[in-house]
């Protein structure tokens, strides 16, 4: 279903919906999955930094307000507004930029799957992708598929973190690879390693160079385990115990890791 497509005159993205607009490259065409209220696709063509975007939306009320803001805006007929599942409402080729923002990694990562398999990936050359949770399902999905992250931002905004991974076509014989990318990584003087694993959960850019969301992320997930392994304490089932040491283990994996990054910048 089609609803092809002044701006909302300044328009105020939210930081992470920028941040995710800096990616889309200058004089692209692209579409914004899950869309919502087309807020990217409009800012984008506004600011000029896109020459015809795709707003896509697979339910009916997010679809017919992004409908109504791409008409107020006066763009129908820059911005195509379509109703249909992930990847679906495009045609192979038809956009080189794609972004996808606000859902689990997991679920983006079923979306970029389906849509490969039906070759609606041909011609992209960048995926920005905001997963609100399972970050490292979808960094495997990306090196598993051939495609190279280039970049990793992570921010904190109205009480929430959130990570951008944005990603390329990988080429082979370029200087930067995934498996480089993805190389085991040695800290405090050996003492310390990432292995790949380590690396796909955490973020091999944003290991690189970790701000106070990045820290406050970590500090979080290992507060989450720490509960968790009080809770396996109590318990008197005999699972309960190996299920503690591997929690608790998880817990001094990610704090050698933490106690070993530069904190200089935060």
């Amino acid at each position: 279903m089609d609803c092809v497509g002044g701006f909302m005159n300044n328009i105020k993205l939210s930081n992470r919906l920028h941040l995710l607009l800096e990616k889309i490259p200058s004089g692209s065409k692209f579409a914004d999955i899950g869309s919502d209220h087309a807020l990217l696709p409009i800012a984008a063509i506004e600011s000029k930094r896109v020459v015809f975007a795709v707003a896509g939306e697979v339910n009916p009320g997010p679809f017919d307000a992004a409908c109504k803001a791409v008409a107020a805006a006066g763009l129908r007929n820059v911005i195509s507004v379509r109703r249909g599942d992930g990847l679906e409402v495009l045609e192979p080729g038809e956009v080189d930029c794609i972004t996808v923002a606000g859902m689990g990694g997991s679920l983006i990562a079923s979306i970029l799957e389906r849509g490969q398999a039906l070759g609606k990936l041909e011609g992209v050359s960048v995926l920005a992708l905001q997963p609100n949770v399972g970050e490292d399902i979808l960094r495997r999905w990306l090196l598993e598929n051939g495609w190279l992250l280039i970049a990793e931002d992570i921010l904190e905004e109205d009480g929430k973190i959130y990570e951008v991974l944005t990603a390329v076509p990988e080429v082979g014989g370029s200087e930067l690879s995934s498996e480089n990318l993805y190389k085991e990584v040695v800290l405090n003087q050996g003492r310390v390693t990432c292995g790949r694993e380590m690396l796909i959960q955490m973020g091999p850019w944003l290991l690189k160079a970790p701000n106070a969301a990045f820290f406050k992320k970590w500090q979080g997930e290992i507060s989450k385990l720490e509960t968790i392994v009080a809770s396996l304490s109590r318990s008197e089932l005999e699972s309960a115990e190996d299920k503690r040491m591997a929690t608790q283990a998880r817990i001094q994996e990610i704090t050698e890791v933490l106690e070993c990054l530069p904190k200089d910048k935060l």
